[in-house]
């Protein structure tokens, strides 16, 4: 075998492996995509659940605007947020307020049973399990797409086609589980 033949192979495998390599970063950013995607849906999904939820719960509770307010508040700062952290943060205080809206329905026992509360209640917690499962598919994506960015020898491909890491979509798991203090 002549050396050119094998700098033939030493060419034609650094090309194969160049192509793999850039492939599955696009493979994997798509996959980010895909998911932030799923989660946008499910807050949009969310987004649209409030001011119904908001509107039934002030037939019984008309008293209670400044909580109706602060909901509605965290929904217009939640859907402008721009940015992972941004979403995050604004997603962190749409949930307090919405604990709090909860909260005082607990003390509308009419409003407990009726059929729209009930139905918006269930709809709002099935959206919420859905958010937080399409946030772990998004971060494990995330997770894939940032080990293979930084990991040896991608980490010398993604600097030069410019793939760069991407951030986790987190929320505040210690204020999620925080008691709601209401106050009349």
């Amino acid at each position: 075998m002549g050396l050119l033949t094998i700098a033939g192979i030493i060419i034609v495998a650094v090309i194969v492996w160049t192509i793999f390599v850039y492939n599955n970063f696009i493979r994997l950013m798509n996959r980010v995509d895909e998911a932030w995607a799923d989660i946008s849906v499910q807050l949009k999904r969310r987004y649209d659940l409030i001011p119904n939820l908001i509107e039934t719960v002030k037939g019984y509770a008309a008293h209670e605007k400044e909580t109706f307010a602060e909901v509605t508040e965290m929904r217009t700062r939640a859907m402008s947020a721009e940015g992972m952290e941004a979403q995050g943060e604004a997603e962190n205080m749409l949930t307090g307020a919405l604990k709090s809206l909860f909260a005082v329905s607990e003390n509308y026992p009419d409003l407990k049973a009726n059929e729209n509360f009930v139905e918006l209640q269930r709809e709002l917690t099935d959206t919420e399990n859905k958010i937080q499962a399409s946030r772990r598919f998004y971060n494990t994506n995330v997770r894939d797409l940032n080990t293979s960015v930084e990991s040896f020898p991608n980490n010398i491909m993604a600097n030069m086609f410019k793939f760069g890491k991407r951030d986790f979509f987190e929320l505040d798991e210690e204020e999620a589980r925080e008691p709601i203090n209401v106050q009349f």
